[in-house]
Parts: C-alpha cells; sequence; structure tokens
C-alpha cells in the first residue's frame, strides 16, 4: 500500500497562484518524482545487497565450510529420549577375525581357581568351552633393500666390454612399485605435502628420499595410470546414467575448473581451463544418449531437457533464498518450499519400499499441478529475481520429474557434490596444482580413489598392481567394470 503524500495542488487552486510560483512548485513536483524513483532503486538494491550477505550453504550454492561460525544449522527439535543407543537399535561390535585371518593361537589355561584359591595345575578337568581375545599388532616394517650388481665382461671375440642390464621387472628408479604406490596415496588420497610425505615415509618405514624424487614418483604413478583412467572416460561416454558437477581449482594461481562425472561404479574427474559446455562435450562426447543429473548451471543446457534430471536440493535452496526477502518474493519462496517438501516426502517413501514407481508418480501428479500453479503465478512477479526463476523452471519442466519416469535417477545431485568434497579440500591445502602434469595427477588420482572406493576395492593394491604393470609392460588393472551386485 503506497502511503507516500500527495503533493499535487487542486486546479483551481492553482490558477491562483503567480505564475513564477506556478512554476517552481511544477518544478520541485519534477524533482520530487526523481528522488522517489532513485529511493525505490536504492531500495532494491539494498534489499539486493542484504540478500548477498546473508546467503550461505542452506540458501545458495555456497559451500557449508564457508558459512560463519554464528550462522549455525537449524537443529532437530528434541525427542526426549537419552542420548546414546537406543532399545533395539542393531548392535556394533568389535571386528573380529575369522580363523584363516589369524595369524598365531596361543591358549591361556587358568592356574588357580576364583573361587577356593587352590592350584589347579594339571589334574584339573579340562573344559572344551573357551573365549576368545584377538589382538592386532602392526609388524616392525623396515625397507627391504635389493642391491643389483651390474658386472662388466670382455668379450673373448671382439675384446670389447659389455656391462649387464637391468632385469625388465626391475625399475630404473630406486624405489619399487609398492613404495611408488604408498607415495602416490600419501599425497594423493590423505592429500599430506611431499615434505610431510617424505617425512611419514622415514617415520613409518625408515625409507630415505627426496622432494625431487617424491615428485618424479608422482609423474611416473600418474603415466602408470593414464590408461586405467582413458578407459574410465570411455566408460562415461557409455554410460546410462550420469550425475555431473564442476567446481572452482587453481593452477600456478590461475582459476581453473575441476569437473565430476559419477556413474555405478566409477567417478571420473578432469581438470579444465573453462566452465564451459564444452567440456561436458568432452567427458560425456557428442553422442551421449544417458540421462545427465545436474545443476541448472547453463553449460549443461546441451543435453536435451528430456535427458536431464535437474537436482531439487539445489533448487530448495533458490527457494529458500526467495523464502528469506519481503513480499512477493516471500509469499513464492515459502510456497515452493513447501512444493519441494511434499516431492521429498513422496520420494523418502518410494525408496523405503511404502510404495512402487506407478504410485509415486500417482501421488506426485497434484504436487506437479500445484507447482505449475506457483510457476504461472511468479512468471506474472513484480520482482526480476522470481520472475527469472520461475521462467528457467518453466523452460526444464521435463527435466524436473524424470527421477519419477527413469529408474535410477535420484531428484538431487548429491552423488557429484560428494564426490567433488575431496577434492575441494585437495584444493584447500595445496592451492591447486602449478602444471599440467600436476593437473594429469590431480584428477587420475582422484579418479582411482572413488571409483576403488565405489566398488570397495584396496586402493594400495590397485595402485601397486598398476604400477608393476607399467613396469612389466603389461595390461594394469581396470576400473571400467560392472561393479558386484550390492556395491
Amino acid at each position: 500500500m503506497d502511503t507516500r503524500p500527495d503533493f499535487t495542488l487542486p486546479d483551481d487552486l492553482m490558477a491562483a497562484l503567480p505564475e513564477p510560483v506556478q512554476a517552481l512548485i511544477i518544478s520541485q513536483q519534477a524533482y520530487i518524482k526523481v528522488l522517489e524513483a532513485r529511493i525505490k532503486d536504492l531500495e532494491t538494491r539494498v534489499r539486493d545487497l542484504e540478500a548477498r550477505l546473508a546467503q550461505d550453504s542452506q540458501n545458495s550454492s555456497k559451500p557449508p565450510s564457508s558459512d560463519p561460525p554464528w550462522k549455525q544449522r537449524p537443529g532437530k527439535s528434541r525427542s526426549g529420549r537419552k542420548q546414546g543407543g537406543q532399545p533395539g537399535h542393531p548392535g556394533h561390535h568389535r571386528f573380529s577375525y575369522s580363523h584363516d585371518e589369524v595369524d598365531r593361537v596361543v591358549d591361556v589355561r587358568p592356574s588357580t581357581c576364583k573361587h577356593c584359591h587352590a592350584s589347579i595345575g594339571t589334574g584339573g578337568k579340562q573344559e572344551g568351552e573357551y573365549w576368545t581375545h584377538q589382538v592386532a599388532e602392526l609388524p616392525e616394517v623396515t625397507p627391504a633393500i635389493t642391491e643389483y650388481r651390474l658386472y662388466s665382461e670382455t668379450c673373448a671375440h671382439c675384446g670389447k666390454k659389455t656391462r649387464a642390464s637391468l632385469p625388465t621387472d626391475v625399475p630404473a628408479r630406486p624405489y619399487g612399485p609398492r613404495l611408488q604406490a604408498v607415495a602416490a596415496m600419501l599425497t594423493g588420497r590423505y592429500r599430506m605435502s611431499r615434505r610431510e610425505t617424505r617425512q611419514a615415509l622415514f617415520d613409518l618405514f625408515g625409507v630415505r628420499i627426496s622432494l625431487g624424487a617424491l615428485s618424479q614418483l608422482e609423474g611416473a604413478t600418474s603415466d602408470a595410470l593414464a590408461w586405467v583412467v582413458d578407459k574410465a572416460a570411455q566408460a562415461a561416454k557409455n554410460a546410462s546414467i550420469v550425475n555431473m558437477d564442476e567446481t572452482g581449482w587453481k593452477e600456478a594461481g590461475e582459476r581453473t575448473w575441476l569437473w565430476t562425472a559419477v556413474m555405478p561404479g566409477v567417478t571420473l574427474f578432469k581438470i579444465a581451463p573453462t566452465r564451459g559446455g564444452v567440456v561436458v562435450n568432452e567427458i560425456l562426447g557428442t553422442d551421449f544418449s544417458g540421462v545427465v543429473g545436474s545443476d541448472r548451471y547453463g553449460a549443461y543446457n546441451r543435453i536435451p531437457v528430456e535427458r536431464r534430471a535437474v537436482c531439487f536440493a539445489h533448487l530448495k535452496r533458490n527457494f529458500q533464498a526467495l523464502a528469506e526477502r519481503e513480499d512477493e518474493d516471500q509469499f513464492v519462496g515459502v510456497w515452493g518450499l513447501q512444493q519441494i517438501e511434499r516431492v521429498f516426502a513422496l520420494w523418502h517413501k518410494y525408496k523405503a519400499g511404502e510404495i512402487d514407481r506407478e504410485t509415486l508418480r500417482k501421488r506426485l501428479r497434484p504436487v506437479q499441478r500445484e507447482f505449475r500453479k506457483l510457476l504461472e503465478y511468479g512468471k506474472a512477479s513484480g520482482s526480476a529475481k522470481t520472475r527469472t526463476l520461475c521462467w528457467s523452471l518453466t523452460d526444464i519442466w521435463d527435466a524436473l520429474w524424470t527421477f519419477s519416469r527413469i529408474e535410477g535417477v535420484e531428484p538431487t545431485n548429491n552423488a557429484a557434490e560428494r564426490a567433488l568434497r575431496p577434492g575441494v579440500l585437495w584444493r584447500k591445502g595445496s592451492f591447486g596444482t602449478q602444471s599440467d602434469r600436476g593437473n594429469r595427477f590431480a584428477e587420475r588420482m582422484m579418479t582411482v580413489i572413488a571409483s576403488c572406493r565405489q566398488q570397495e576395492r584396496h586402493l594400495l593394491t590397485f595402485l601397486q598392481e598398476t604400477c608393476q604393470a607399467m613396469l612389466a609392460g603389461t595390461a594394469p588393472p581396470s576400473l571400467a567394470r560392472v561393479p558386484a551386485e550390492g556395491t
């Protein structure tokens, strides 16, 4: 409601005034209109700036780590139950090793009766019942140093000397494939600096190595993983469902981008100089025919709408941002959040097995109708932010509901966002990479680490076998395989 006073004089009163006074009043009224327009623009700008200051991980794409300390996530309401495990919950017990995994068995028998304190000795009745107590201990590790002595022999025919060559399975560097794999794990998987890695190798294994040698081992490991990652990249082009996301990266202080593509059993990483859609084509190929789950970033617009799956978690943050504004924005934001909560409630019932896919689609229909009404209302809004959001969602309407049509598609892009977190931690700890060679090492190691985790494969064994295959000139293990049932 406009509560501003009306400064316009009635016509008869205006006509009774001298002409100089009339001219002054008209000029002042014009100036007031200019000031009113200026004030309106400034108020809009202040609201936008305040909204930007209020951005956090709940109403924007900012990561939770960027939230200030005083912005705590809304806590769950107290249930009134005591802390800790509740009656009837599945127990979590100490891990026990199988009989085949036990290296040594020590039989311990009582020597004194705990009741009468008499000596039991060897005459007591031996019971077959016993309890086990397992102790896991690390063996003392020292490096196994092998010295190859390359002798020279003089030829009896020509009189010239020939020095022996190293066996084909012996590396030219003074470090074996297992040590090479461990070094790559420390820098790539556990994100330790080269100085920390050098110290850890000495403290844990007694291995002495220079920083330059560590860098060379990283390059050698990257070369060994090239074929493995190329095969994983081919799997992305042939996948039926891929979740994608991207985040900032640094190469020698310059802005680059870390991309990920998550598929069943394989996760691919790629560091690229651009955030443009050309990288989407490089990862998926121009003939990609599967479904891509992502946010609404424009680089994914080259994927047909019917083969896109837009993330509702991102959408929830967009409507949350509107709900924290004023007037019409707030109304649309709250309306949108209500519909998204209905979507997630139905999805959780489907995942829990309470409803089947046909029932899910049927129960989503009234939600879709309400969402349509919301978008039509928002497209006519006086707020530019609300109009932009509602028009953009109208353009990709089918992509909002792909999860209800195609098995295996989720309503969120959480798989890709979770996959990027180790990369974000790597970037924060090392400030990115310093060269193209460093990029290749980082993206290949992240690909192998994430994929081995998905496939429940032992990372160190995989890296060691890959380095050994590079040394022997044989085929390395592959990541591009169908995962076992349930992995």
